[in-house]
């Protein structure tokens, strides 16, 4: 696997305009393997403004160190970068986020450099289409403080796409949510400007609707960070977040959130599930654990 050393941050108005570029018919991505190559940025540093509004659209606490989702925007040019370009096997615009997985080893210092690394691996076979992760980890100095498994997915058709659906669980009586998360196109925008990913599925009506769904829909993970918020003071310092999508947030909604502590084997708490439910239908956009 090869390194490539980056001076700074990609630009993300390059990265979106290949990717825009790599999504039409004529060009299209290509391949069927992925690249081997790690991208690379070393010394980044964080822009307390920046986290400010990240704290705020997302609902979160602005502090000393970095929220447990925040990394993500921090290293999202680098993914985005590596997924535009040339031999990665699906296009990245009109991909879908289906699920993600954050391991906090320790808290991370507003003020601390930050080394990013991220790399491709683990192309697979999906019923839907084909999934990949994309393997972010960022280093101070020597020391690993934060690791990220973000999966995608392309539809398409493959060999599994004929295997039945998994049986749809048995309907339960919804239980009284912890709390209401409520998104609108607005917050979506602030969201889009703070993070970069300015996907035209979640900033565009037109865009949306091009990519199959009704209207524009909320960013994955900024339902992610904004879970985070039912149990913020109460998350450890050593952490695994692990994500899994459902269906997408269409804008505007209200969603109930819900968060229960988990036991272990001897009655103590180990850990927090979380999920976001549809207030009446009741399917989840989001089911996730902390442990």
């Amino acid at each position: 696997m090869s390194e490539i050393e980056l001076s700074e941050s990609p630009s993300i108005l390059d990265v979106y305009g290949r990717a825009v570029l790599s999504a039409l018919p004529v060009v299209g991505a290509s391949g069927d393997s992925l690249p081997d190559d790690t991208l690379v940025l070393r010394g980044l540093r964080v822009d307390p403004d920046n986290l400010a509004e990240y704290a705020k659209v997302c609902g979160l606490r602005f502090g000393d160190t970095l929220p447990l989702t925040y990394p993500f925007i921090l290293t999202f040019p680098l993914v985005m970068k590596l997924m535009v370009s040339k031999g990665f096997p699906f296009a990245a615009i009109g991909s879908v986020h289906a699920e993600n997985v954050i391991e906090q080893v320790r808290p991370i210092s507003v003020t601390e450099p930050l080394d990013l690394r991220v790399h491709a691996e683990n192309m697979r076979e999906h019923r839907k289409g084909l999934l990949v992760d994309l393997v972010t980890v960022v280093n101070v100095g020597r020391e690993t403080v934060w690791r990220q498994t973000s999966t995608f997915l392309h539809q398409q058709r493959t060999s599994l796409s004929d295997e039945p659906k998994p049986e749809p669980k048995a309907e339960e009586i919804p239980e009284v949510p912890t709390a209401t998360l409520r998104v609108d196109q607005k917050t979506i925008d602030k969201y889009a400007a703070v993070s970069g990913d300015r996907n035209p599925i979640h900033v565009s009506s037109l865009g949306a609707k091009a990519f199959g769904f009704p209207k524009s829909i909320a960013h994955g993970m900024w339902t992610a960070a904004a879970t985070l918020s039912a149990v913020e003071g109460r998350i450890p310092e050593k952490v695994t977040y692990s994500v899994r999508f459902g269906k997408p947030v269409l804008l505007p909604s209200s969603l109930s959130l819900y968060a229960q502590r988990d036991g272990d084997q001897d009655g103590k708490a180990s850990g927090w599930d979380l999920a976001v439910r549809h207030p009446k239908k009741q399917y989840p956009h989001l089911t996730a654990t902390l442990r």
